[in-house]
């Protein structure tokens, strides 16, 4: 309250003062430089699962920790960045594995180019980079773990896609709406995976580009030339092992539809080069061939529009580019929402696999997953 011996130009001088006051204070809040861990944001994911197969000499039956991950993200200037660790039972029941998966910054000042130095997901394939629940099935198809990174026929460690190296992208000629054409993007790797340096001074060279016609789709083309190195090729006389680098190319072409809950992809892949075969091998198996291929088609569409989603797939992945070595899968599936970031998955595999003994080719999976993110 006001002095009431004060004169009306007394209270004005008052209330400029209090104003000035209250105007500093704010402008100097506003200009507060924020602190360090302001910029940085914690998240993550788990996964859990039950599984079912009949299998002839395999039947399994368990409930299992598929994947937990925990992730930081933060902003330092025109620079992202993020750390991912992630925990799973990748060995096997009992014997979980934890590892560094991601850890990289990004320039992103100009959506024309961006540069990403540090370990991340290969510019290879629409579904390599998808997040393993949006994704919204028991595992990416077989052709994008033999031939991506995950569990690949090289022998390189299951990487999740990943490697270390330094990627350009950028998104190109906007329409009037503002909406880009063209995406472009191309990274040089080591070619050996996560957590491990070149093994012989030769660098993966990996590329995509797609156009985006209209909203919600894409078509597009990726090339990945690279190598091996300290690979058994064979050997000696005296029988020790003669080890070299194995030369590796692929190609893969790829078009999706993705708007309003509805998801529709196709994919297909084509490797040249010797592989061994088993993941974390370094012994190259000759039998497999030089070849491999595969592919797969699926669609996500919403019965209950941010509830409840039906899909369908089929996959096809041949070890040695010949049908005889071939694996084929039939899956249907439902999806349900509890929120956005609960899900529960439910979802129904028939498996033709004319690598196993005759007459036990065929057999059926069951897959459960109650998924969360936080």
């Amino acid at each position: 309250m006001f002095n009431p011996l004060m004169n009306n130009t007394m209270k004005k001088r008052f209330l400029t003062a209090c104003l000035l006051v209250m105007a500093t204070l704010s402008m100097s809040a506003q200009d507060k430089p924020k602190r360090w861990y302001e910029d940085i944001k914690f998240s993550g994911y788990g996964m859990l699962q039950y599984q079912g197969q009949d299998k002839e000499g395999a039947k399994t039956n368990s409930f299992n920790l598929r994947l937990a991950r925990f992730i930081l993200d933060g902003k330092i200037g025109e620079f992202d960045w993020r750390a991912q660790i992630q925990g799973t039972n990748a060995k096997g029941p009992g014997e979980p594995t934890v590892q560094l998966v991601d850890l990289y910054t990004e320039w992103r000042k100009y959506p024309e180019l961006k540069v990403r130095v540090g370990q991340f997901k290969r510019a290879f394939t629409f579904e390599n980079p998808t997040h393993p629940i949006t994704q919204g099935w028991r595992g990416y198809a077989d052709v994008i773990n033999r031939l991506s990174g995950f569990g690949d026929r090289a022998g390189e460690k299951s990487s999740g896609g990943r490697d270390i190296g330094v990627q350009l992208a950028g998104d190109l000629l906007p329409d009037a709406s503002g909406r880009k054409w063209l995406h472009y993007q191309v990274g040089v790797y080591n070619g050996e995976g996560i957590n491990r340096s070149d093994k012989n001074n030769q660098k993966d060279i990996i590329g995509g580009v797609w156009v985006m016609p209209m909203k919600g789709v894409r078509i597009g083309a990726f090339g990945w030339h690279g190598s091996h190195g300290d690979m058994i090729v064979g050997y000696n006389d005296a029988g020790a092992a003669i080890t070299g680098n194995v030369p590796l190319n692929r190609y893969c072409l790829s078009a999706e539809y993705d708007k309003d809950e509805y998801t529709f992809r196709a994919e297909y892949l084509h490797s040249q080069g010797w592989g061994t075969g088993v993941v974390g091998s370094n012994i190259i198996n000759k039998s497999l061939g030089d070849k491999a291929d595969g592919w797969y088609v699926f669609g996500i569409v919403p019965l209950i529009k941010s509830k409840l989603h039906a899909k369908a797939r089929y996959q096809t992945y041949r070890v040695s580019k010949e049908w005889d070595s071939s694996v084929n899968q039939v899956e249907c599936g439902l999806n349900y929402f509890f929120s956005k970031n609960l899900e529960l998955h439910v979802e129904y595999s028939h498996v033709n696999d004319r690598n196993l003994a005759p007459g036990n080719h065929n057999y059926n999976l069951l897959d459960v997953e109650m998924d969360f993110r936080f």
